[in-house]
Order: C-alpha cells, then structure tokens, then sequence
C-alpha cells in the first residue's frame, strides 16, 4: 500500500505540474496550421483548456478509483484507460501552446476534487466503481460533441484532436459496461453533470 500512495502521489504531481508525454503520435501530425482570425483562435485555446483540465480531472480520477478498488481486472482498465488520456493530455497542453493559449491556473484544486472522488467511487465497490467510469466518459463524450459543434470549422487541427479524444472515451465507456458497471442513479448523474459545467465555465476563463 505504501509504495501504491507513494506511485500514485507522484503521479498526480507529474500531471498537474509536468509536461506530459504521449505514447501515440498526434492525430493532427499530418495537417497544416489553419488560418484562423483572433476571436476564433482565443476560443479554440480556451475550449482546448477546458479538454485539458478536463484530462487532468480524469487521470486524478482513475489514480483515486485504482488506489482503492480491489480488482485486478478493473484496475488494469483503468491503467489502460489513463495511458490513452495522458495522449490526450499531451496533445491537448500541445495545442494550447499553438493556439497560444494557457493551461488553468487552478488544475492543482480540479486534480484534488477529482481524486477524492476516485478513490470514493472505487471503495464502494467495482460495479459502481465502472459505473461511475462510464458515465464519466459517456458525459465527456458529449461535451467533446459540444466543442465540435463550436470550433471553427478551418481549425481542422483542433477539430481532429478532439474528434480522437471523443473515440476513445467512447471506447473506455464501453469497456466498463462490458466489465459489468452498473447504471448510476439519476440523481448522481445529475450532480456530475451539474459540477462538469461549473469547471467548464471556470476553465474556460481561469
């Protein structure tokens, strides 16, 4: 358990204070930088922010939930699950900086907010636990719709980072229901749903 705490402590202090490093090239390596005109290119730096901090929550996410769950299984998912999202991580930071944009300011306290509620998913059980891992990214998904909807339709670099993104949550949320997660009551869906918007509101600013 000590040298759990201890991998897991220093994982949170690479993801929120590291630059991340993708294991897969970037989707958008063979596309040209699009010409985009200020206002445009500030909402795409700021909604790549957003899927930043958003990939922050979910590694602090899949630290808490693998730290307490006792399965092997589940907790293997969860490691593959969280590679692919430190890819998203790195290329997301990657394109901020092109779109020159900033990552937030306040991913230490999204980091900390996400793990605790990891770790609490994951002791209550590995049916909940999947199910909180799937609802998380059927919830992602849709909100990466979202951006889609809203960025420039030239920022085909952007667009192709995000359209990735949205693949392989889906791919995560359909691993968990295969591994027998449980549907989370309406009301714990809408909490999630009602604090998502609260940090994509404060994301998009701070």
């Amino acid at each position: 358990m000590l040298d759990k705490l201890i991998t897991t402590f220093d994982s949170g202090l690479r993801t929120v204070f590291a630059g991340a490093q993708a294991a897969r090239p970037r989707p958008d390596a063979h596309l040209d930088e699009p010409v985009l005109d200020a206002n445009n290119k500030a909402h795409a730096a700021a909604l790549m922010r957003i899927n930043h901090v958003g990939e922050v929550c979910a590694q602090a996410l899949y630290s808490g939930q693998a730290l307490t769950s006792r399965n092997l299984h589940i907790v293997r998912a969860l490691e593959h699950a969280a590679a692919e999202e430190t890819d998203h991580l790195a290329w997301c930071e990657v394109r901020i900086n092109e779109l020159g944009g900033r990552k937030s300011l306040l991913n230490p306290i999204w980091y900390a907010g996400s793990f605790t509620l990891g770790a609490m998913a994951g002791a209550l059980g590995d049916k909940w636990n999947l199910g909180f891992l799937a609802e998380t990214e059927h919830q992602v998904s849709i909100h990466l719709q979202n951006h889609l909807n809203q960025l420039d339709e030239t920022d085909i670099k952007t667009r192709t980072i995000v359209n990735q993104m949205q693949q392989d949550e889906a791919a995560h949320a359909l691993e968990a229901n295969q591994l027998g997660a449980s549907e989370l009551p309406a009301p714990i869906k809408m909490a999630m749903t009602f604090a998502s918007k609260i940090m994509t509101k404060m994301a998009y600013y701070f």
